[in-house]
């Protein structure tokens, strides 16, 4: 009678402490949302609340099919890399392979354990408990929990209270691991679903004939698609060869006036007398020469768009009347009395400081406030430099076809130049180089001898400096690791045959040089 009331105080006691332990990883895991932080917290409560030594949450890796410990209580960093263990292999490989617990009463009189991690050499760990209990995703067991504890004689009872007890906790492992994988997964999607609205966006925005996918140049797209609907004026802003007419197209290509004509006039190609004309035209007989009317551009670009480019330059006479026209939308031919009504969507572009010329009185300040409606600024090419390469496959492709050349690719050495490049030309710099290259390029791929010296000089890459020869010699080795691999693609066997050298070598050189062969892989990288 005494010993089974003893027996069952010590059963409530048992329980009495399960149930505490089972509370505190349970209150623990609702707080978390991260899984290593989780299964942490899990074998730290075991080992204080169960006085439980070395427990271990074991994985299996979906990669290489193997365990793996993935955290630990009271083993070192170096043991943790050496607990691994194929299904099947150990008491822990044999509880992930047929999904049933196992209790060992002493480690040291169990053959099947391999002791992987190293931790039970001693006599006195030789003779703890090991408790094992499988992790389980509904019928597939995914790792195991288990955990030391040491033996003591007539605690048969505990230990099976205990192997039940860590049997819920791996039952609480698995309920947390799915669902912080569900957290993930909707996180993940919630990503892929931003970067898809993002490319959407992009695309829609993108407009036809401009190449850039650079954050600046979203902003571009972004600014053309909210005025391209409406008849404001546009005042086109950015240094010479950025691409001003090209956007001033996508205007109006954009806009309710597409089927109307797009009339580009360049103020600074034409003399005065000329360009007041050419603007409003001139009845016959108006001036020397005007042997018939004219019709100027005002009128040529009726319900459609008149794109007055390098505006800035424009004298302070014809000034005034475009002052006029902007304001009133109505003007008169040099010579007539007749007022025509000015029907046209106005685009203005200059690469001047208009701010400083109108305080130098160099251009008129209430037209620069007319034309200054919605503002557009074109980034030059240093500022959009993820559009280099680009631009240059795009110019590649073009003037290969105009030609009738076979150039797949440009080299590294080529493309590291025109990365670095400063480009004060901007986009028609960069065509224009493109251009010279697919002409004197022989073979099939663009070297950095086809590329103009401006390129090749010290001057022009901002390279913080001058090389020395040790820098040289390493770059130029890259560079042709980087072409034997995208050669073979990424295999470094090949690549050293390629290179005619060893093996050991290149991967000496590739280690050395920060290179990753994997990116080369999939495919020829076909710059």
């Amino acid at each position: 009678m005494t010993a089974e009331k003893n027996t069952a105080i010590g059963t409530t006691d048992i329980e009495k402490e399960n149930l505490s332990c089972l509370y505190k990883i349970t209150r623990n895991l609702a707080s978390s949302a991260n899984l290593q932080d989780s299964l942490v917290r899990i074998v730290e409560t075991l080992g204080e609340e169960k006085k439980m030594d070395n427990g271990t949450v074991t994985i299996v890796n979906p990669t290489t099919g193997e365990l793996e410990i993935e955290v630990a209580y009271g083993i070192s960093a170096e043991a943790r890399r050496r607990g691994r263990y194929k299904l099947g292999e150990g008491i822990t490989g044999k509880v992930v392979a047929t999904g049933e617990p196992i209790l060992v009463p002493q480690i040291g009189e169990e053959p099947t354990f391999l002791n992987r991690t190293r931790t039970r050499g001693d006599e006195r760990k030789k003779k703890s408990s090991f408790l094992c209990v499988p992790i389980k995703a509904g019928n597939q067991s995914i790792g195991a929990l288990s955990v030391d504890r040491i033996y003591e004689e007539n605690l048969g009872l505990q230990s099976e209270q205990d192997l039940r007890c860590l049997t819920v906790v791996s039952g609480l492992i698995s309920q947390t691991v799915q669902r912080v994988q569900k957290v993930n997964e909707e996180q993940e999607a919630l990503r892929r679903e931003n970067s898809q609205l993002k490319r959407e966006l992009s695309a829609k925005n993108r407009i036809k004939d401009i190449i850039g996918n650079s954050s600046r140049m979203q902003e571009v797209y972004e600014m053309v698609y909210r005025v391209a609907d409406s008849n404001a004026t546009v005042l086109l802003r950015g240094e010479s060869g950025t691409g001003k007419t090209l956007v001033a197209k996508a205007l109006h290509y954009n806009s309710n006036r597409s089927k109307g004509p797009f009339i580009v006039v360049n103020c600074s190609a034409l003399p005065e007398t000329l360009l007041e004309s050419e603007l409003f035209g001139h009845e016959k007989g108006s001036f020397t020469g005007a042997n018939e009317r004219k019709r100027g551009r005002f009128e040529q670009a009726g319900g459609g768009t008149l794109f007055l480019d390098e505006i800035g330059e424009i004298s302070p006479a014809v000034q005034v009347k475009l002052l006029n026209v902007i304001q009133e939308r109505t003007f008169q031919r040099l010579g007539g009395t007749e007022t025509i009504r000015a029907d046209i969507r106005l685009v203005a572009a200059t690469n001047r400081d208009l701010e400083t010329a109108v305080s130098e009185k160099h251009f008129r300040e209430d037209l620069y406030y007319r034309l200054n409606v919605f503002p557009v600024f074109l980034p030059p090419l240093r500022e959009r430099r993820t559009d280099v390469l680009l631009l240059t496959e795009f110019f590649l492709e073009k003037y290969c076809r105009e030609n009738n050349k076979q150039i797949r690719r440009i080299s590294t050495s080529a493309i590291d130049l025109l990365i670095q490049y400063h480009w004060p030309g901007n986009v028609r710099e960069l065509q224009n180089c493109m251009e010279r290259a697919v002409l004197i390029c022989d073979g099939d791929s663009i070297q950095s001898i086809h590329l103009p010296p401006t390129l090749q000089s010290g001057e022009s890459i901002h390279a913080g400096g001058r090389l020395s020869l040790a820098t040289g010699v390493e770059n130029f080795e890259r560079e042709m690791i980087i072409d034997a691999l995208k050669q073979t693609r990424g295999n470094q066997t090949k690549a050293a045959k390629f290179l005619d050298t060893s093996l050991r070598i290149i991967n000496y050189k590739i280690h050395s040089y920060g290179i990753d062969p994997r990116q080369y892989k999939v495919k020829k990288c076909e710059s």
